[in-house]
């Protein structure tokens, strides 16, 4: 199953950092997803495939990213 990540989507890993924090801020998409520890602000790189198997829920879900534009063409 694919799992849609957003920038600054909210969520919950199963295992907690060694802070003792468990929900984490997505900073960066890609290959690999960047991720800010919310308790302390530790910043870690996950595969998106690590990512997945990991994550428990998501808490919150960020904005959705508004579609591209596509100039119109001009009719003379």
């Amino acid at each position: 199953m694919v799992v849609e990540f957003r920038l600054d989507d909210i969520v919950r890993l199963r295992k907690p950092h060694p802070c003792g924090g468990t929900d984490w801020r997505i900073v960066r998409l890609g290959a690999d997803i960047g991720l800010k520890c919310l308790r302390c602000g530790a910043r870690i790189l996950l595969p998106r495939s690590v990512l997945e198997r990991r994550m428990k829920m998501f808490v919150a879900r960020g904005i959705r990213p508004a579609p591209p534009l596509v100039p119109r063409e001009e009719t003379p």
